[in-house]
């Protein structure tokens, strides 16, 4: 059987054509299609078959990515969310996250790239592009000091600070470091966590309970 998805996009040809792409997939069928959060709602209401996925745009009229997502969360917490979006900014990504996205897609994704990511999110409920060669040894937490791989207070502290809207000189300020001393943590994690982005390093650090998002 089919995984169902939905797509919630305010451009209508791109919601079509992803449609007409993930219906070519073996495992996905398209179940609900919306071009903004209110008719999400209305649909969600009266469909026979609940999506297991939901693809979401991240700039919407009516209801924002951020604001669909977070009401997802509360109302269909068992749909797993993925942002969808142009918009590769910080600020954007962090914001889809903290509403409860377990991915962050760029829409010039290559096709054979998103049904990989469908297909983590299906069996894991997450995606992280940058962690895709991540040793199983790095799924652990590190507790053990003499570890190379030991994740310092300080750098859970910096964590946490990351998953904020705050750009790198605000986590130094908020941390009373200068700001190269937070450039240091950043990429020790990099290396830690086996990513090289700021999306990554978020994603890797929830799934791994180094961090929660309040």
């Amino acid at each position: 059987m089919k995984i169902p998805v939905g797509i919630i996009d305010d451009h209508q040809l791109f919601l079509k054509s992803l449609g007409l792409m993930l219906s070519s997939f073996d495992n996905y069928a398209v179940v609900i299609e919306a071009v903004n959060g209110k008719e999400l709602q209305q649909k969600l209401q009266t469909t026979e078959i609940l999506p297991q996925i939901i693809l979401l745009d991240v700039n919407m009229p009516v209801m924002s990515g951020v604001e669909t997502a977070t009401w997802l969360r509360v109302n269909y917490p068992g749909i797993k969310v993925v942002a969808l979006s142009v918009n590769d900014t910080d600020k954007a990504i962090i914001g889809m996250i903290r509403a409860g996205c377990c991915a962050y897609l760029l829409k010039d994704i290559h096709p054979n790239e998103l049904e990989k990511a469908l297909d983590e999110i299906n069996l894991k409920g997450f995606y992280n592009a940058d962690a895709g060669n991540i040793n199983y040894r790095r799924l652990l937490m590190y507790e053990d000091k003499n570890d190379p791989q030991y994740i310092t207070e300080k750098e859970k502290q910096f964590l946490q600070f990351a998953c904020l809207e705050m750009n790198y000189k605000q986590i130094a300020d908020a941390m009373s470091v200068a700001e190269r001393t937070v450039d240091g943590y950043r990429e020790s994690l990099f290396t830690k966590l086996g990513v090289h982005s700021r999306i990554g390093l978020i994603l890797e650090a929830l799934k791994r309970d180094l961090v929660k998002l309040k």
